[in-house]
């Protein structure tokens, strides 16, 4: 580990997602954006349990050729990296069992809005998964209830186009035909 990797300030050029895989374990999301280091605590139980409740959901019906997973990182390109709370990837990127996935690997990325990273959740993550050319992204509310926002790129102009607002269930038809009901990811707690 370098000396800029263990101290407060970045690396000369800035940080790189290779620099992310030589940062301790200390539970903590370490994410890049443009080469800052973006540091997050840990989930709350609350957006965990809709996270995980969610990602057994969707394994439930998930195409054969694709696989769902949780928390590992999406490397957009050398200075930008994010680690979605829920992802559908090629089941043949899965398969070689990787410690980050690339954008063209990924399907469908959810985020689940939480209070320290409202901005970040709601604009800025939406906006450069859909620049690296990610097909589908849900944002999920927490606030006083629960909402799943559904949106598809529209590739040519490289932004999200929203889907459905959905707070009964998630229905909707692409990227494979899903219909959860939301008391399926909601925690018995809410």
């Amino acid at each position: 580990m370098t000396v800029a990797l263990q101290g407060d300030h970045p690396p000369p050029g800035g940080w790189t997602a290779d620099d992310l895989d030589r940062l301790p374990d200390d539970g903590r999301r370490h994410e890049l954006l443009d080469g800052n280091l973006i540091v997050s605590p840990s989930p709350t139980r609350l957006h965990q349990s809709i996270a995980g409740r969610l990602m057994a959901a969707l394994e439930e019906t998930c195409p054969p050729d694709l696989d769902v997973t949780q928390g590992v990182e999406v490397r957009l390109s050398r200075t930008r990296s994010f680690f979605p709370d829920v992802l559908v990837t090629e089941l043949d990127a899965a398969a070689r069992n990787p410690s980050h996935y690339q954008p063209h690997e990924v399907m469908l990325v959810v985020e689940i809005v939480a209070e320290g990273s409202r901005s970040i959740d709601r604009v800025l993550k939406p906006a450069l998964y859909a620049e690296a050319g990610i097909p589908y992204f849900w944002r999920i509310e927490t606030d006083s209830w629960t909402v799943v926002h559904a949106h598809k790129l529209d590739p040519a102009k490289r932004v999200y186009v929203e889907q459905a607002r959905m707070t009964d269930g998630i229905l909707v038809p692409e990227p494979w035909e899903i219909d959860i009901p939301l008391g399926r990811i909601t925690p018995r707690s809410r």
